[in-house]
């Protein structure tokens, strides 16, 4: 049993996918070709922004929103403290410093009253501006924008939207990557929209942002190639990934999404009863990941040592905090805590909520080409498990 299977997903889609590599290939416009442009107009369209541009990863492409604003020393960026590292490991390349953000039981999701604490604490102590609020649409749910964007608002916030594991959620009529002042996804293979080795892609609607990113992607370029007016980068999209996404994301748009939300659909039938993820009223997740909740770090690794031996792969997806990643001991201390995650006098962590799921997290096979009859093999190994 695949994880992801994404050889599944290639053989459906082998003789459009090979027609489109093939033509990008004998073209000779390996960089930033026609297939690029056409790929940033059909990404705009489908998540209802003004502007898509392209980059190299995901990485890149958050990297490019802080640039945009300008965010260095001396200001504060609030990152979800449960999520993979590169949401925070921008922040400090920057010069910036990243403030951990406690996270939601049900949603993993950036817990908005524990923000509003954050920017209180760092206004209090006076040493970092409060700039941008990082949230996450994580394994495919969009982040809860309106409490966000509350807590944003009272303290003049810019929001970051990390979609990299959300493309294709939706609040409402509104999908992911349209939330944020600037959004950012990535088209890493395991992603819910990904190509075959590293994109990433940048959303917004202003005008002025969305031509510093696309000088900033091309090393700061001006008016041309050998213009060159700011210190930039070099992350750009390949054309050949960029055909591999217009056929892939035309698959996703057309059924993916549907069918991944039948599986997750089956496996809360018949996980009922254990913590399954909650989406709530008016959301959908794109489902980057099923992720369910056991009682114990105990627990957890016997189920998953349980699946291992039937052949059934199962990750944990985050197995430590941000605010205990050894990179962030050489930050200064976190705000209210001692840089190692403790508050002075206290017994529990600054973010219990995420340290706890780190516990206790487990994520199963999931991808929408999984046959429904390979969920329930899934489910009746936890629940022998768990007996």
């Amino acid at each position: 049993m695949e994880f992801r299977d994404l050889k599944k997903q290639y053989q459906v889609l082998r003789e459009e996918m090979d027609r489109a590599v093939l033509d990008a290939m004998a073209s000779g416009a390996y960089i930033m070709g026609p297939q690029v442009r056409e790929l940033e107009r059909q990404l705009a369209e489908y998540v209802g922004v003004k502007h898509c541009l392209t980059c190299a990863n995901g990485t890149d492409a958050l990297t490019l929103a802080l640039k945009a604003w300008g965010i260095g020393p001396g200001d504060a960026v609030f990152v979800p403290d449960f999520t993979f590292f590169s949401s925070a490991e921008v922040v400090p390349l920057e010069g910036a410093e990243p403030v951990f953000v406690d996270v939601c039981e049900e949603t993993f999701n950036i817990d908005a009253s524990d923000l509003e604490r954050a920017v209180q604490e760092v206004l209090a102590e006076g040493r970092l501006r409060p700039r941008v609020v990082v949230a996450v649409d994580l394994f495919g749910l969009p982040a809860d924008y309106q409490a966000v964007r509350t807590v944003a608002d009272r303290y003049g916030l810019l929001v970051l939207e990390d979609g990299a594991q959300g493309f294709g959620g939706t609040i409402g009529s509104k999908r992911a990557c349209s939330f944020g002042d600037i959004a950012t996804t990535s088209f890493f293979p395991a992603k819910p929209l990904g190509c075959y080795g590293d994109g990433g892609a940048v959303f917004t609607d202003n005008d002025e942002w969305a031509e510093l990113i696309a000088s900033y992607r091309v090393h700061g370029k001006g008016t041309f190639k050998y213009d060159n007016v700011r210190i930039g980068m070099n992350s750009r999209l390949d054309t050949v990934q960029a055909a591999v996404l217009q056929v892939k994301l035309k698959a996703f748009a057309d059924y993916e999404l549907d069918a991944v939300n039948e599986v997750a659909a089956r496996y809360t039938e018949l996980l009922q009863g254990l913590a399954t993820p909650v989406i709530p009223a008016g959301f959908r997740s794109s489902w980057a990941q099923y992720t369910v909740r056991f009682a114990s770090r105990e627990e957890r690794d016997a189920v998953q040592a349980a699946l291992k031996a039937e052949g059934i792969p199962a990750m944990v997806y985050y197995p430590k905090p941000l605010h205990r990643q050894t990179a962030f001991d050489k930050t200064p201390d976190q705000v209210g805590g001692d840089g190692k995650g403790v508050i002075p006098g206290s017994t529990g962590n600054l973010c219990p909520v995420a340290t706890s799921l780190c516990e206790r997290v487990l994520s199963l096979p999931m991808h929408p080409y999984m046959g429904l009859e390979e969920v329930e093999t899934v489910c009746n190994a936890i629940r022998s498990a768990l007996r």
